[in-house]
């Protein structure tokens, strides 16, 4: 199905290649998932499978790319549609009509199917992904998996041989990360698509692949294999695997089910030779429940906010305390209210009925000037941030916006992995990169309150375990962070809190272990594994036998 063969890619105005010598064959109905760290060449590859590169985005391809017998370098992407189904990171960046069903439609038109034919496959398609009940929706009014199903039914009424997708549940809470797998699992199995997908969040999708490709980066050649081979060696893998490596289990479990035979011998082998309590690893200045004693007002406080948009109700009497130094986490549901709630704080978005206080400003009536000077926002999108030359120039631009002097900002893009990046144009950078270079534009400010949506879309688990250790130094330093998130790893890492929406209500607050042990959705991989609220991370279980 695919055959790359010493495949090298430039893209334009770049001295160092995306892609080095990549080689790489793919059979017929083979699930493959790509894997490597953030700006390795993830995207890059997929898009050389359907034209993308180098017709979209220009530069210089040498080596042979073959796709179901089709060259996708003469084809280009329109010559490959009906054999590669395409699917981005962010499925309204390919949306085009309004309602579900004309989605669905609207690629079969372009190539001029007949009206039967079109109006069987739609059928077909509603029926395979359990989407008849979305038909006469608009695309604008669908949660984030169903629009992630939606966007792959646009390209499967093609009848494609391959569906590509580039971190397909990036955006997406577990559960509907889950239904969004569970289909692809199915189309694999049942119709035999041969499937290739990009992911980050390997704990989601490893026991799902054939094979696994790994890229290294730093012009290393491609590694392919068998999931447990690979994810052996790799510097990257998912929590579980991560604890089998390091506990030498063999075979090296990929899934909660592989590794149920080890939990139970381990947490005898720990309550026997390394009795421990609970690992709070917070500060002396905390509480029982996780949270900093109350010396001084809350930074944040809630007070029966609603919000609504055109008749929809995000909000419903959110109430809500966050002290100073807190790590709060918000989970829920896509649409839960997470986002509307953050852009409340920060005064996006003012509260219809309620009041929210942040840092003592009234946020019905303060400017956002004010407001911006002492509170950072990062978004889901991170590319609307950014909008100079050059990475060094937006923290430039931050610094003269909030009248502060011009640091030395070296530490922090030496923080953030992003010194090399400093005089490249921020819209060239991967996702995981300008996830970073964003942050990387508030925290120059020094704000006392961070909030964030979504941190860790594109980054790969060494981004996110930096990522961890700096919003841990933050809060000792006194800094507040409220994040919005689905990453359930982040959480576990870092959070003294969780906060649970659902269908804009608070359902649930607690501490992180508690909440956490609790669920059976918003938990981490080793607390699903071992079902013990000592243990939420790797480093915890490690932690717990002495290592």
């Amino acid at each position: 199905m695919i055959e790359l063969k010493s495949v090298t890619y430039h893209y334009p105005n770049q001295t160092l290649p995306a892609l080095r010598s990549a080689s790489l064959s793919v059979s017929a109905g083979e699930f493959l998932l790509v894997v490597g760290p953030s700006g390795s060449g993830k995207s890059t590859l997929l898009r050389c499978l359907n034209g993308l590169v180098p017709h979209f985005h220009g530069g210089t391809l040498r080596g042979e790319v073959s796709v179901a017998g089709r060259d996708p370098v003469a084809f280009g992407p329109r010559g490959m549609s009906d054999v590669v189904g395409f699917v981005f990171q962010d499925p309204e960046a390919q949306f085009v009509t309004q309602r579900v069903e004309d989605e669905l439609a609207f690629a079969m038109e372009n190539h001029n199917l007949s009206q039967i034919t079109m109006r069987k496959r739609v059928e077909e398609v509603l029926d395979q992904l359990s989407i008849a009940h979305l038909r006469q929706r608009r695309v604008d009014t669908l949660s984030g998996g169903e629009r992630q199903r939606v966007a792959i039914g646009s390209v499967l009424t093609l009848h494609p041989s391959l569906l590509v997708l580039d971190e397909p549940t990036s955006q997406l809470d577990p559960q509907a990360a889950e239904e969004v797998l569970t289909t692809l699992q199915k189309l694999n199995e049942d119709l035999g698509l041969t499937i290739v997908i990009s992911e980050h969040r390997l704990e989601r999708v490893a026991q799902y692949a054939d094979k696994v490709c790994y890229l290294p980066g730093r012009g290393q050649p491609l590694i392919v294999g068998d999931p447990r081979q690979v994810l052996a060696e790799a510097a990257l893998a998912p929590p579980v695997v991560r604890l089998g490596r390091a506990l030498d289990w063999q075979p090296l479990p990929l899934t909660i089910k592989d590794g149920r035979p080890f939990a139970t011998d381990l947490l005898r082998s720990i309550d026997q030779e390394h009795p421990i309590t609970v690992k709070s690893g917070l500060p002396k200045d905390r509480d029982s429940s996780g949270r900093p004693e109350a010396l001084s007002p809350p930074v944040i406080i809630a007070d029966g906010v609603w919000y609504r948009y055109n008749g929809t109700e995000a909000l419903r009497g959110v109430s809500l305390e966050v002290q100073r130094g807190e790590l709060v986490a918000l989970m829920g549901r896509n649409g839960s209210g997470k986002s509307t709630l953050l852009k409340n704080m920060v005064g996006l978005l003012r509260p219809q009925r309620g009041k929210i206080r942040i840092l003592d400003h009234d946020m019905r009536e303060a400017s956002l000037t004010e407001v911006t000077r002492r509170v950072g926002f990062v978004p889901q999108n991170p590319g609307r941030l950014l909008f100079n030359e050059t990475l060094a120039e937006e923290l430039a631009f931050t610094c003269r916006a909030h009248q502060m002097p011009t640091t030395d900002t070296g530490p922090l893009l030496d923080r953030l992995k992003l010194t090399g990046l400093a005089r490249a144009y921020p819209r060239d950078l991967s996702a995981g990169e300008r996830q970073r270079a964003a942050l990387a534009a508030i925290l120059v400010a020094r704000p006392e309150l961070l909030l964030l949506d979504e941190p860790t879309r594109g980054l790969d688990y060494v981004n996110k375990e930096q990522l961890t250790a700096l919003l841990n130094d933050l809060r000792a330093g006194g800094v507040t962070v409220v994040m919005a998130t689905h990453d359930v790893e982040l959480v576990a890492g870092c959070a003294d809190r969780v906060v649970i929406l659902g269908e804009g209500q608070l359902v649930v607050d607690g501490p992180v272990r508690e909440v956490m042990t609790e669920s059976m959705i918003f938990a981490s991989q080793i607390n699903k594994l071992l079902r013990d609220d000592r243990f939420l991370t790797v480093e915890d279980v490690l932690g717990g036998l002495g290592d």
